[in-house]
This record gives C-alpha cells, sequence and structure tokens, in this order.
C-alpha cells in the first residue's frame, strides 16, 4: 500500500460534506489524517467522493481551509482536462470519418448531468448525441467507444446484429465494454470500512 494513501482507523477518518463557491452540487468529502503525513496535503477523487489526505496535528480550522483549497484545485484540473461539448462533437465528427465512413452527422453532441443509468444516448429522429457526465476523467479510448456506439444508433436504432457490425471496426470496443462494466460491477460492491491498524 503507497504510503500517499494510507488507511486509518475509524477513529481517525472523517466523512463530512462540503460545497464550494463554484459547485452547485453538495459532494461528500472523506478527510484523511496521518501521522506519517508532516507538511503536505493532498487529494484525489474515490467515485462520487473525495478524498483529502492531512497531517494528524492540523487544526479543525486548518482542516477546513484546506479541504476547500483542495476541492478547488481537483475543480480546477478536472475542467482543464474535460472535453467540452464544441470538443465533443468534433470528436463524433473524426470518429464517424474513422469508422462509419462519415455516414453518420449528429445535429448536437452535449454532456448531460441527468443520466444516471446509461452511459449515452442518442434521439435519432432529431441527431442528438448526449454522453453522461459520468464519463467525464475516464479513460479516452471508453469516451470515444461510448460515442461511437451513439453514433452508430443515428444509423441502426436498435442492437441487433447490423448494429454491432458498425462497431467492429472500433478496435477498443471490447476493452471499453469491459471497463465499463468493471465500473458498473465497482459501483454495486459495498463500501467497507478500512481495517484498523492498516
Amino acid at each position: 500500500m503507497s504510503a500517499d494513501r494510507p488507511l486509518r482507523s475509524r477513529s481517525q477518518q472523517r466523512s463530512t460534506t462540503a460545497q464550494p463557491s463554484h459547485h452547485s452540487a453538495t459532494s461528500a468529502v472523506e478527510v484523511r489524517r496521518s501521522a506519517r503525513r508532516r507538511r503536505t496535503v493532498s487529494a484525489y477523487r474515490d467515485g462520487d467522493r473525495t478524498v483529502v489526505l492531512i497531517p494528524a496535528r492540523m487544526s479543525e480550522a486548518e482542516e477546513q481551509r484546506w479541504v476547500t483549497v483542495m476541492l478547488d484545485k481537483l475543480a480546477a484540473q478536472e475542467s482543464k482536462r474535460a472535453l467540452g461539448d464544441g470538443e465533443l462533437a468534433e470528436r463524433a465528427r473524426r470518429l464517424s470519418e474513422q469508422y462509419l465512413d462519415g455516414r453518420a452527422g449528429p445535429a448536437s453532441v452535449r454532456w448531460v448531468t441527468n443520466q444516471n443509468t446509461r452511459w449515452g444516448s442518442c434521439t435519432p429522429a432529431e441527431g442528438s448525441i448526449r454522453l453522461s457526465h459520468r464519463l467525464k476523467g475516464m479513460p479516452e479510448y471508453v469516451v470515444d467507444y461510448v460515442l461511437l456506439h451513439e453514433l452508430a444508433h443515428l444509423l441502426v436504432p436498435g442492437h441487433g446484429p447490423r448494429f454491432w457490425r458498425l462497431l467492429e471496426s472500433y478496435p477498443r470496443t471490447e476493452r471499453a465494454r469491459g471497463y465499463l462494466e468493471g465500473v458498473v460491477a465497482a459501483d454495486r460492491l459495498p463500501h467497507l470500512p478500512a481495517a484498523r491498524g492498516e
């Protein structure tokens, strides 16, 4: 186990809720104190929550200040990495040309935050494609697969053999599907408390 992510007993972990100024929704934050950590503070996303690692000697006020700082820092990094709707539409055009001979031309492609049970959706009659915000931060080949999957629906509405033949040319179809299945399976696992002494 990495020294950067030490697990502690329950008494040294705290789950809290933080709402930095740039977020409209509240996100779960878990603060982990470490006696081995002297000065540094770090944070990372773990599913729907953020884990902030701080030195054990830090005061409550310092903890609150650093939680806000780290949430802001993570949000800034994520917004730099995330594709905007314009880049998403350009990516769809490129994927259509490369794998579907340019036959799938969506009228709109955008991120949405109201799809929590699907990765993407398509309305062929309108030519619109929507991708779940949950894909942000996943590997590019996974986002490309979901985008290509929805592009294929512009040509074939159902999931029959004709539809799957359209995706055969994308070399990472099986790998991307396996990745997404793994994410779904991990989401269904119970979150176990940290073991004592680790």
